[in-house]
């Protein structure tokens, strides 16, 4: 059971985008350390707003 309840827990993280700032967090330490980490606040107003102005292939 706990091991379902894992995957399922990975699965609606990934699904709903839980895990951005992580990764995000990990790829600036590793590919440019020095730079400072905006905090979790900051990270998705400037996703979003990255979003607003680039919708790509969005459907809305």
């Amino acid at each position: 059971m706990r091991a379902i309840g894992a995957r399922l827990r990975w699965f609606c993280r990934e699904l709903f985008g839980d895990t951005k700032y992580e990764r995000y967090v990990a790829h600036l330490r590793a590919a440019h350390p020095g730079v400072p980490v905006p905090d979790v606040r900051t990270f998705w107003r400037e996703h979003y707003a990255e979003q607003d102005q680039n919708p790509g292939a969005r459907c809305c």
